[in-house]
């Protein structure tokens, strides 16, 4: 197992408060690492001639990632914990709470061989633009080389190289792991995911012209309640959220082109959106130009659903659809919603419960980019939500 992550000179929860109250961006992190070392000091040992399985984890708060192994090829066959048709590759892009399965084949010359990871960033937002390294080293007798070979990886804001792997995830398809991507859809969501600001008096904070910045979800941005919306809705609590999320955004405009100040204010607001069980659901997430435009990692908790297409460019609901991949489209719980393009996920709800949806970039999902899906329960004691342990720990205040 190799988790990517991010490593900050600092308490992470405080950088994170202290930009929440200014209303600037965050800090970036000071290094990424691989297995929780951020250079060299960590080394890989295998076998010459076998094949390992290598579950790689992008646990990086803030930026997606390219990664690869010097003069190896990488052979994916799973992703999110499902299966797909293996894609043999020299480097792959995985989004923040992605995991991917990868076989790496040692039939390479006995030697070291450089791991490396870098940011994908296609933004003008602030990132960590380091390189994290490890050393895959074949075990054996040989003479080290003078210079370990190093992974030519993609350029940070490669936005061509990012979707040219992403577009070849396809779902195994097979007998013993059918697709089930539903084909008649009787709840249908439109959402624009936008980088605001929030006005403030007097110019104050730390964000663009002194206001504060903030995400959105069709130009609502989540303010999360002190009650937790699992609590009040198992309990019937009132006034902690409203059941009154959008199924489209408050007006159509070029999203992706100039917007000027369009929709750049956001409302706040705890707004849930509420799906009967059994409910076959799709939503087309719309990325815009508002703010600062990037590929976003949208993450569904509670549910696999199926990528069934992406595009660039504003969505048309005609032309569009004639694009989606109904055979084999990838079963995963987080995807890129391209740079000023679309993502359109379809998926049964038939897991009963209180879901968080949000960008997996912990700037965006601080600032508001979020919201929760509501699984009503189905007829049975099966199909219904399961009821609190006799005692049921408390959230944490901090």
């Amino acid at each position: 197992m190799l988790p990517v992550a991010s490593w900050f000179k600092g308490d992470v929860m405080a950088i994170i408060d202290e930009a929440l109250t200014t209303g600037g961006d965050p800090n970036v992190s000071d290094a990424f690492t691989i297995n929780g070392q951020p250079g060299d000091l960590y080394e890989c040992s295998n076998e010459y001639g076998k094949t390992y399985l290598l579950r790689i984890i992008n646990a990086v708060m803030n930026e997606e990632q390219f990664f690869a192994i010097a003069q190896h090829n990488l052979t994916v066959v799973g992703t999110n914990g499902a299966y797909i048709k293996p894609i043999t590759t020299n480097y792959i892009m995985i989004s923040s709470g992605q995991t991917m399965d990868i076989l790496l084949s040692t039939n390479h010359t006995p030697s070291q061989y450089y791991i490396a990871s870098t940011p994908f960033a296609d933004t003008t937002a602030p990132f960590d633009n380091t390189t994290t390294t490890a050393i895959l080293q074949y075990n054996g007798n040989y003479t080290l080389p003078s210079s370990i070979p190093f992974p030519t990886l993609p350029s940070y804001n490669d936005t061509e190289a990012a979707e040219n792997f992403t577009s070849r995830l396809r779902a195994l398809a097979s007998q013993q792991h059918p697709v089930n991507a539903p084909i008649n859809i009787t709840r249908q969501i439109f959402i624009t995911v936008s980088v605001n600001q929030l006005i403030c008096p007097n110019a104050s904070r730390a964000g663009p012209d002194g206001n504060r910045l903030s995400a959105s979800l069709n130009n609502i941005s989540f303010v999360t309640p002190s009650t937790a919306i699992l609590q009040a809705y198992y309990k019937k609590l009132t006034g902690v959220f409203g059941e009154d999320f959008p199924s489209l955004p408050p007006y159509f405009f070029n999203f992706t082109g100039d917007v000027g100040n369009n929709t750049l204010y956001p409302s706040q607001g705890t707004k849930v959106k509420v799906i009967d069980y059994g409910a076959a659901v799709e939503i087309v997430f719309q990325g815009t130009n508002v703010g600062a435009a990037e590929n976003h990692p949208m993450h569904l908790h509670g549910v696999s659903f199926y990528l069934v297409g992406t595009g660039s460019g504003n969505f048309n609901n005609v032309t569009s659809p004639k694009s989606y991949n109904l055979i084999d489209p990838p079963e995963v719980n987080t995807i890129g919603i391209p740079k000023n393009g679309w993502a359109t996920i379809r998926f049964v709800a038939d897991n009963p419960g209180v879901w968080f949806m949000h960008c997996h970039l912990e700037r965006h999902a601080s600032w508001g980019m979020d919201t929760v899906l509501i699984v009503m329960n189905g007829p049975t004691a099966n199909t219904s939500i399961r009821p609190p342990p006799a005692y049921m720990p408390p959230c944490s205040k901090a």
